[in-house]
């Protein structure tokens, strides 16, 4: 039978628990509801004739006639087209991505698992690279693609990509540890390559983290503006970011801001598919990576 004593430890414990989770569900809560607001704004504004929008800037209500017509007939008749921009980037992120991941894959996979003369020196220069700000190396960058032919052309943002992400090869290098090495040995004894041990062991088994990673690496290839806008000139070339600062712009100038927020949307809605669809790998993808 409990004493007195514990049992008033025990009700006081649970109590601060609960006062805890309670604050904790409040100030997350609170939390989203101050993210979700922008949105909100911006989706019910693109609803909004320019008149509307002016006189009703700071209103979160649905506009009495919403401008459907924005979004199924206008935004598509902006010039330069927003649809070729949306092409644009799905074209540099998948091909990036694909590429990219396997050659990510098994980078991690010769870091993680095979033995090579200064691996662990060629492993910790990869790692200094992320230590380096873009802004430092982006005038060399720029004088070397420039005199190779690369300046308004895509290869400056698809090349380095399917080359590897650092991130990636530390992240997959770091859950590849833990796949146990004696599945490799066994393999090897059994005459298959290294390469076969990858394909049929080692991807299969790191599945989730490779899969967690990707959606990150193409959320972050999709909102990229910076790069895009210092290599890309044509219209025709402009990734959907970029294609929205120059609509920016021109449209401004007329203030028909609905229908700059109507294209934002759509730039938006392929970032919040993705989360939505795959939210249980990236929050898998940030357990493991504190794990690890």
């Amino acid at each position: 039978m409990a004493k007195p004593n514990e049992t008033a430890k025990y009700g006081s414990q649970k109590r601060n628990q609960t006062l805890s989770n309670t604050l904790i569900y409040f100030f997350l809560t609170l939390g989203a509801f101050i993210m979700i607001i922008p949105l909100v704004w911006m989706f019910e504004s693109s609803l909004k004739t320019p008149g509307q929008f002016l006189t009703t800037q700071l209103s979160l209500a649905m506009p009495k006639n919403p401008q459907w017509n924005n979004y199924f007939h206008r935004v598509w008749e902006m010039q330069p087209r927003l649809q070729r921009g949306i092409l644009n980037s799905v074209i540099i992120a998948v091909s990036t991505i694909v590429i990219g991941t396997m050659t990510s894959s098994i980078a991690a996979f010769s870091y993680a698992k095979l033995r090579f003369p200064g691996k662990q020196q060629l492993f910790l220069a990869e790692l200094a690279t992320m230590m380096i700000p873009f802004s430092v190396i982006m005038i060399p960058q720029f004088i070397i693609y420039a005199r190779i032919g690369w300046v308004n052309t895509w290869w400056p943002l698809i090349i380095p990509g399917m080359l590897g992400n650092v991130s990636m090869i530390f992240f997959l290098r770091q859950y590849m540890g833990g796949i146990p090495t004696s599945m490799i040995e066994s393999a090897r004894i059994d005459g298959a390559s290294f390469f076969r041990i990858f394909w049929e062991i080692m991807l299969p088994n790191a599945r989730p983290a490779i899969a967690a990673q990707a959606i990150l690496w193409f959320m972050g290839a999709w909102n990229d503006y910076f790069a895009p806008s210092i290599y890309l000139n044509d219209d025709n070339l402009l990734t959907v970011q970029v294609m929205i600062s120059r609509l920016n712009a021109m449209y401004a100038i007329n203030t028909d801001y609905p229908l700059l927020l109507t294209a934002s949307v759509l730039a938006l809605l392929p970032i919040l598919i993705v989360f939505m669809v795959f939210q249980k790998q990236i929050i898998a993808s940030v357990a493991m990576t504190g794990m690890k």
